[in-house]
């Protein structure tokens, strides 16, 4: 790594690097000095290239000082000094990386730093202004140009009239007058605009990576029979950690002792702890709420599965709303605008004080900057408020959806569903049906699965397996053999319809009857049927309200699908508050429904939480995944809600909406605030570094606007 040594006092040392540190380098940069056994301390300040380094002789030396004498202390203080600037020199990108994976998240830009590299720039700016000779003033001038000529260069190298090239002709007009005052102050500008955006979005971009990391700062690792409080960002592969009531665990790993319930809310969603025991995996950023296990580390806080979700937002940018991106192709068409606008000027004016004045105004950097800072604020809210959304162009999709369209179980009922009661025909006991039901069905997560099982449990209904391998035909049923002779459970199209299982009249007046406004599981055995199990499935609380909003907040049509039968179905819309719904539906079939929906013109949401919904969740503008959802359907969904309620989604329609008019309102204010200070520059009412100074502090103070909380 290039430096130059900048300032050298004993125990300290500052260096200036060859450029600029990007903010993502930031934190690894430190941490890869830090390294050094010599080097105690780093702080890296990034707008300047500077590193200040604190050493001293490491541990390992103390032994040197047999006598305690003054020129020993200063031996070993000069090799610590040595030992550091070599580390430094010896650093290069590989070294970064490594330090990078070290690092739990993103670096939190700090106030303190944006002031610190404020005050360096006007410090030295009104120093050099004020006490270096003329002539070395114009030649530090003439040097500090260099970084604008080059950036202005690469791009038109590259074939684009953008911002660089804007700035670099400025300046260099001011270079053309001769006036290289004018120069200095405008670059002095640039540059102060410049750390400010910059603070402005990685600010915002650490809000968002951080609402969803909120790793804990410290864990307790066993060494040596012993428990030891360290920093999470210390632990390694193999360490030996303990997690109690309470704790939150820090890292990936599996349980070699113990048990305890594991909340892991913040990566599955699941509303309720799951038990974690010994062989069990758990994984960073989930808690423990009750018990206490011992974890064998398997990665260290930088490979952890909660900051592949992290590395999947970071990137989610790339996934720009059609309105976020029609502004950032506006803003780049109008800089050769920009261009064509100074050339009117500089023949009509012959003025190159109006001519820079005409460039000093650009419309690109507060239209990008303020768009994203909205979008980050926006996925940094949700993300606190219980769903995460994969890109900016969801939440345009979510403003502008006038269907929504609602999977029943799990999605608008309770994920847990009850055994109303069972029936058995042709020989077979009411518990026979019950134990073969669970026996078959446990095998699979669905709601309704889960309520057979939990009520054989209740009764105590043990069962033996002396079924073959099932096989889950998905929204249909399960098909398996027992003593040879086939054995299928399922909704009445499955068992009736696809395997002709013959059902009499008696016997279909007796269902109707029992399972009048209830789904219904039909069994059967070798081609008779002997048991049906009525599952009641109330709706959840709140769904009423969270469709009443819905609609208040423009949303056309609310329409339900579901495979159940038509009573099931139309019972649970009227108590839901939605007017249209749809029965007996295959995958195939919802899937459909949301093509034509969206052929016809319609802007479509889909809100399932199961396999069967993956199709739709896919095939619709946007696939939202309830929190009780299956993986496959989180997988597949472009926004995940963590909780399990209607709420949260009417809360993601509100953040959607707040979000598409604060970004049409602040571009209709960039561009009208941007037109007026390029006519008054062109005017001569003020001058082009006046300008230059209102078009950045407009960018920074609009870019703040849109990072305020939204109303939910």
């Amino acid at each position: 790594m290039q430096y130059t040594l900048v300032s050298d006092i004993p125990g300290r040392l500052r260096v200036r690097l060859a450029g600029h540190v990007p903010p993502a380098d930031v934190e690894p940069l430190r941490v890869a000095l830090e390294k050094c056994p010599s080097i105690t301390a780093a702080s890296v300040y990034p707008r300047i290239g500077s590193v200040a380094i604190c050493y001293a002789p490491a541990a390992t030396a103390a032994p040197a000082l047999t006598d305690g004498s003054a020129a020993s202390v200063k031996d070993l203080l000069d090799a610590a000094r040595a030992d550091a600037l070599n580390w430094v020199g010896m650093l290069d990108a590989a070294a970064v990386e490594d330090a990078r994976r070290d690092c739990v998240g993103a670096f939190a830009p700090q106030t303190g730093d944006l002031l610190m590299d404020i005050a360096e720039l006007v410090g030295f700016h009104y120093l050099r202004r004020w006490f270096l000779p003329a002539p070395l003033r114009v030649a530090w001038t003439v040097w500090s140009y260099r970084k604008f000529l080059w950036a202005g260069l690469k791009s038109l190298f590259s074939g684009r009239l953008d911002v660089p090239v804007l700035d670099a002709a400025a300046v260099g007009i001011s270079f053309v007058k001769g006036d290289f005052a004018t120069a200095a102050s405008t670059m002095f500008l640039l540059n102060i605009g410049e750390a400010l955006e910059e603070y402005t979005k990685a600010r915002s971009q650490h809000e968002l990576i951080y609402s969803l990391l909120a790793m804990p700062e410290h864990a307790k690792r066993i060494e040596g029979g012993q428990e030891v409080s360290v920093p999470a960002s210390e632990l390694a592969e193999g360490d030996l950690v303990v997690v109690r009531t309470g704790m939150p665990v820090c890292v990936d790993g599996i349980v070699e002792r113990g048990v305890a319930m594991v909340n892991q809310a913040t990566l599955t969603g699941e509303p309720l702890a799951v038990e974690r025991t010994v062989g069990d995996s758990v994984y960073a950023g989930t808690a423990v709420e009750d018990g206490e296990i011992f974890v064998r580390v398997t990665h260290g806080a930088g490979g952890t599965k909660l900051r592949s979700i992290v590395s999947m937002v970071e990137a989610s940018e790339d996934l720009k709303s059609e309105t976020e991106g029609r502004r950032e192709r506006l803003a780049d068409a109008i800089v050769p605008w920009n261009f064509l606008l100074a050339g009117v000027v500089a023949l009509t004016t012959r003025s190159l004080v109006k001519t820079s004045a005409a460039l000093m105004v650009d419309y690109s950097c507060a239209l990008k900057l303020t768009s994203s800072i909205a979008v980050l604020s926006a996925m940094s809210q949700s993300a606190k408020a219980g769903f995460t959304v994969k890109g900016s162009r969801h939440f345009e999709e979510i403003a502008a959806a006038d269907t929504i369209v609602f999977d029943k179980t799990g999605t608008l009922t309770e994920a847990t569903p009850s055994l109303s009661s069972v029936m058995a025909f042709n020989g077979w006991r009411r518990d026979q049906v019950l134990r073969f039901a669970a026996c078959l069905e446990e095998h699979f997560p669905h709601p309704v699965a889960r309520a057979v099982v939990r009520a054989a449990e209740e009764r105590n209904l043990k069962h033996r397996e002396r079924h073959a391998e099932v096989e889950y035909v998905v929204a249909h049923g399960i098909a398996s053999s027992l003593d040879g002779e086939r054995v299928v459970i399922g909704s009445r199209h499955f068992v009736v319809e696809d395997e002709h299982v013959e059902v009499t009249a008696e016997q279909q007046a007796m269902i109707a009857k029992e399972t009048e406004g209830l789904s219904s599981l039909y069994l059967a055995v070798n081609g008779e049927l002997v048991g049906v199990l009525a599952i009641a499935d109330p709706i959840k609380p709140g769904v009423p309200e969270a469709m009443a909003e819905l609609r208040r907040l423009g949303v056309r049509h609310l329409v339900m699908l579901t495979g159940d039968n038509e009573v099931a179905a139309a019972r649970v819309a009227k108590a839901a508050g939605i007017t249209e719904f749809k029965a007996n539906l295959l995958p195939e079939n919802k899937h459909a429904y949301i093509e034509q929906m969206r052929a016809e013109g319609h802007r479509v949401v889909m809100v399932g939480d199961g396999v069967n919904d993956s199709p739709s969740l896919s095939a619709a503008n946007v696939g939202v995944a309830m929190g009780n959802g299956t993986a496959i359907a989180k997988e597949v969904a472009d926004v995940t809600l963590t909780q399990s309620d209607m709420a949260a989604l009417v809360g993601l329609r509100r953040i959607s909406c707040e979000l598409m008019d604060r970004m049409n309102g602040t571009f209709r204010k960039v561009m009208v605030f941007n037109s007026s200070l390029l006519a008054l520059g062109i005017a001569g009412v003020i001058t082009p570094q006046l300008s230059s100074l209102l078009h950045n502090t407009s960018t920074v103070v609009f870019s703040v606007r849109d990072s305020r909380q939204y109303d939910m």
